[in-house]
């Protein structure tokens, strides 16, 4: 198939008035994912409201999409409002005792650190590992891994696909906040084996914020407890003119975690971005993002004085000789291009809908920067 890249860029309206290298901070809406949120909101007036039932048929149906995104099943797949609601459901399931240990890598984003560091005042230890020594840091104590799909700073992305079916071996579990790549990269839960997988889909999903879903493998739903119990949390909660005024019974499903009310409005935008991707193929998004990226190290490498720190990730993190990465950042912002500086390197972040004359604009405002 053959995919008209000019024609899908043109549905993202900032694209007119920016030159767009940060998607790695938000993904940038299309005309077609705002109308299905303006869509549900006309709905809501059209109806008063009175088919809400129906709403949890049509997020459904997105369950399924975002499912097949990954090679996993609908059952599989709860919705959440971000991805640090989904660590913190994952880390409360765990019965820690004092020696156990959770590892993470060396970098990684905040969300990895905050909550196992604080298990530490319960006598949990917290491992931070260079690649290099991350094997040596899964000791027969550890109990739980944290990764990001890709560093959201120097855009390292650990071979998932190796360590997953390692840690499997061992009975550790794998968490994976696919937040910074998933959309401009694929994954497969099925080669990758993590207990859980969550994804905020206002980055490379170029969906709105709110619109978060989360594997959670059918091993770890065995023994995984919900962190919020609501009025969804009965199996039958469909039957909303007599809902059971009992104790619960879940289904065991991953759906028996999201307790309460979602963010519809988000959701339907997250359908519209998932149907996206899947129309135009995931594997082929990923080729053309890596393409891209290619040609930019390669225009930088001629540029002389940059250093990229990752090459096979969708975030190129370059780090300029003679240069402060904020200062550049600035000076292209005031040229409307936008980039983002993040610990010392000028993150470009390059989607689907970039093209070769953003990555000349971007190394001629870079020379006159």
């Amino acid at each position: 198939m053959t995919v008209d890249w000019q024609a899908l860029r043109a549905t993202y309206p900032a694209l007119r008035d920016w030159t767009y290298f940060n998607s790695a901070t938000y993904g940038l809406l299309s005309e077609q994912t705002t109308a299905a949120v303006n869509r549900h909101f006309a709905r809501r007036d059209e109806f008063a409201c009175a088919d809400h039932v129906h709403w949890f048929d049509d997020i459904d149906r997105t369950r399924e999409k975002a499912a097949r995104l990954i090679g996993a099943d609908a059952a599989s797949i709860a919705f959440q409002g971000n991805a640090s609601s989904a660590l913190s459901l994952f880390l409360s399931g765990f019965d820690w005792k004092p020696g156990d240990r959770i590892v993470t890598l060396a970098h990684e984003f905040p969300n990895q650190i905050y909550h196992a560091s604080i298990l530490g005042e319960s006598g949990v230890d917290f491992a931070t590992a260079d690649w290099e020594h991350f094997h040596d840091a899964v000791t027969p104590a550890t109990r739980a891994v944290l990764v990001s799909q890709v560093n959201y700073s120097t855009g390292f992305r650990p071979p998932l696909e190796q360590i997953g079916p390692w840690l499997a071996s061992k009975s550790v579990a794998l968490y994976v906040d696919a937040t910074q790549a998933l959309g401009a990269t694929t994954l497969d839960v099925k080669l990758v084996k993590p207990a859980m997988v969550a994804v905020h889909g206002y980055k490379w999903l170029l969906a709105p914020n709110g619109a978060a879903f989360l594997y959670v493998s059918p091993e770890l739903r065995q023994t995984l407890k919900p962190r919020v119990y609501g009025w969804r949390s009965h199996v039958d909660w469909r039957n909303v003119d007599r809902l059971h005024h009992d104790a619960p019974v879940l289904t065991d499903t991953a759906e028996r975690y999201e307790g309460g009310m979602p963010a519809f409005p988000s959701l339907y935008g997250l359908d519209a971005s998932l149907e996206r991707f899947l129309d135009v193929g995931p594997h082929v998004i990923a080729h053309r993002v890596r393409s891209l990226t290619t040609l930019l190290h390669e225009r930088l490498h001629e540029m002389g004085g940059v250093r990229v720190l990752h090459k096979d990730s969708p975030i190129t993190a370059a780090v300029f000789e003679k240069h402060k990465a904020e200062e550049l950042a600035a000076k292209l912002y005031k040229r409307r291009v936008l980039t983002a500086a993040r610990h010392g390197a000028l993150r470009i972040s390059l989607h689907f809908y970039n093209d070769e004359s953003d990555i000349d604009r971007l190394m001629e405002e870079l020379r006159s920067a």
